[in-house]
């Protein structure tokens, strides 16, 4: 079975860290475009960041550019998202996403195949 599974949510404080972590079952990451999105309460699902693990090109939304790091474990098929500096704002459930990479075509023209079931992260005094 193909699928991607979500770890590391959890409730934190302003200002601290969490790393959360999303690996791959069934089949190997190497040729795949990972992504995280987030969704608030009341909200619509966002980007939140974004790699292609061929090449470890990166992307980032603004609202997290500088606090968030998304990086590449080949050994381990997995993708990690390290969030520093958490704010109120970053409460919501983080889903990660696979799908095949494309050679050429921009983050935001990517539709996911394998999606996880999502991870809760709150920050919050």
């Amino acid at each position: 079975q193909l699928r991607v599974v979500e770890s590391g949510g959890g409730l934190v404080q302003p200002g601290g860290s969490l790393r959360l972590s999303c690996a791959a079952s069934g089949f190997t990451l190497d040729y795949y475009a990972v992504a995280w999105f987030r969704q608030a309460p009341g909200k619509e699902r966002e980007a939140v960041s974004f790699i292609i693990i061929y090449n470890g090109q990166t992307d980032y939304a603004d609202s997290v550019k500088g606090r968030f790091t998304i990086t590449k474990d080949n050994a381990n098929n997995t993708v990690h998202l390290q969030m520093n500096s958490l704010k109120p704002e970053d409460t919501g459930v983080y889903y990660c996403a696979a799908t095949a990479w494309v050679a050429g075509r921009p983050f935001t023209h990517y539709h996911y195949d394998y999606w996880g079931q999502g991870t809760q992260v709150t920050v919050s005094s």
